[in-house]
């Protein structure tokens, strides 16, 4: 990195201490890791650790002085630095701290915390929202391409011959290739869809004949035996290694002739597939709780959505031998369908986001629903709420909640919408995975530690607060 365009030259990495996401400041990961705190220095920047900072992960004091940062107290940290970074949002004290024009980095969730975000704007502190930085432009690598036309392949002739509402497609066995042509049958509204555990036996499955397309990897699924009967009974199967072999190479290469990238991609700085595994773990824990007497591979469990976060739950749930999970999208989520899924659900996963219009005013699964519909005792975990400003698509989900408040009760349903997901039994894998990404955005790809004037475009519309620049 060409040091003389560095213009975030002193940059501070402080502790998480209690803020308005972080009650009895139980967040205890450290955005940069001492590896990486060791790419910035040898890039040319002066690191300030804040003494202690990495220890809730297991980082000592020496290792940053090893990587070559320096430590500081946490009355000095903030004095006279160019940049801040932390994990989580700060503290209405700390912002009091910091340096006019100086520049937050953080994970912002700026529309959550209109006092706070006001308080920013009034000392005149730039902030830029980890959360909100984007790939610019998209990247897509092949087997993710792959995974999108063997199912366009798989569901070809039912568009063509309009039947694609009535086609109940079932994904037999799990892998990365199988999760992203979720996503692709997801989005063309079927009847219904299903992810199917492997160990799923013939007797189990009540989905048989003409309207069901079953879509399986043979690289990974080798049961014969029940894709035989399957096709006995008169359904469709589809395997995608047989279209990789055959059609694969030529198919991906087309998509990209005529999909060129897109001019912002995914989320720069980000764990949403463990985000996902983690909720849906919570779920399961809480569903043997309430529930103790059900064999939780027999659970009716459902996942509203099956972008990043909702096909780590289903990574999650699929590990732990659910046999069923039903994957819901817009049509299955439309009022007059969901409640017929709701009737006899264990367990919900809400991965599912609004448009910011909609939200507070249309829920996917309301009150009523609640109230008459799912069964007492069972779980919904929300994944995507945050405040009484920025509205999850669970009616009841008036706010997130925290690891001092993990659940709630309301009409006998166990609800849970915690912030910080990847603490549970992950604090340490992903602070390491957030602390790469960060680096990368700050020196590499993204090159962010060369200034508000030379912000990528995937970068400015991360830049929640500001711009405000010194007076020269």
């Amino acid at each position: 990195m060409e040091q003389n365009l560095i213009a975030f030259k002193n940059i501070a990495l402080v502790k998480e201490i209690e803020s308005p996401e972080n009650p009895s400041g139980l967040e205890k990961r450290v955005a940069l890791i001492p590896l990486d705190v060791k790419k910035l220095v040898d890039a040319g920047l002066n690191i300030f650790v804040e003494i202690g900072a990495g220890l809730g992960v297991d980082f000592s004091d020496q290792e940053y002085l090893n990587a070559g940062a320096i430590l500081q107290n946490e009355e000095d940290i903030y004095l006279n630095k160019d940049m801040i970074i932390k994990f989580k949002g700060p503290s209405l004290e700390s912002i009091e701290l910091m340096k006019e024009n100086s520049t937050l980095f953080c994970m912002a969730h700026f529309h959550s915390f209109p006092a706070r975000a006001k308080l920013l704007q009034e000392k005149k502190i730039n902030v830029i929202a980890m959360e909100e930085i984007l790939e610019s432009p998209k990247h897509q690598d092949d087997e993710a391409i792959l995974a999108r036309v063997s199912m366009k392949e798989a569901l070809k002739n039912f568009i063509a011959n309009n039947q694609i509402s009535k086609l109940k497609i079932h994904v037999l066995g799990r892998n990365e290739r199988l999760a992203g042509a979720i996503r692709r049958a997801g989005n063309r509204n079927p009847y219904s869809l299903q992810l199917l555990n492997e160990n799923t036996h013939f007797e189990e499955m009540k989905n048989l004949g003409e309207d069901c397309l079953y879509f399986y990897d043979s690289k990974d699924f080798k049961n014969k035996d029940l894709l035989e009967k399957l096709k006995t009974n008169k359904c469709h199967l589809f395997d995608l290694h047989v279209f990789e072999k055959e059609q694969g190479l030529k198919a991906i290469n087309e998509y990209k002739k005529e999909h060129p990238p897109l001019p912002f991609g995914l989320r720069r700085i980000q764990c949403l597939h463990v985000t996902g595994r983690a909720g849906a773990r919570y779920g399961i824990k809480l569903l043997k709780e309430n529930k103790p007497n059900l064999d939780i591979k027999d659970a009716k469990v459902i996942v509203l959505g099956y972008g990043n976060v909702g096909r780590g739950a289903m990574h999650e749930l699929y590990n732990q031998g659910i046999k069923k999970i039903h994957v819901l999208g817009r049509t299955q989520t439309s009022p007059e369908n969901i409640t017929s899924y709701l009737k006899d659900v264990d367990l919900i996963v809400n991965a599912a986001e609004l448009p910011f219009e909609l939200r507070g005013k249309v829920y996917l699964i309301s009150n009523e629903h609640l109230k008459n519909d799912i069964p007492k005792k069972s779980v919904i975990i929300d994944l995507v709420g945050g405040s009484p400003t920025n509205r999850s698509a669970v009616e009841g989900v008036i706010s997130c909640t925290f690891l001092t408040q993990a659940h709630f009760v309301k009409e006998d349903i166990t609800l849970s919408a915690l912030w910080g997901w990847p603490m549970l039994g992950m604090m340490k894998e992903s602070a390491i995975k957030y602390s790469s990404q960060i680096v990368d955005v700050l020196i590499n790809t993204e090159k962010l530690a060369h200034g508000l004037d030379h912000l990528s475009e995937g970068v400015k519309k991360a830049h929640v607060c500001g711009p405000f620049k010194e007076k020269k």
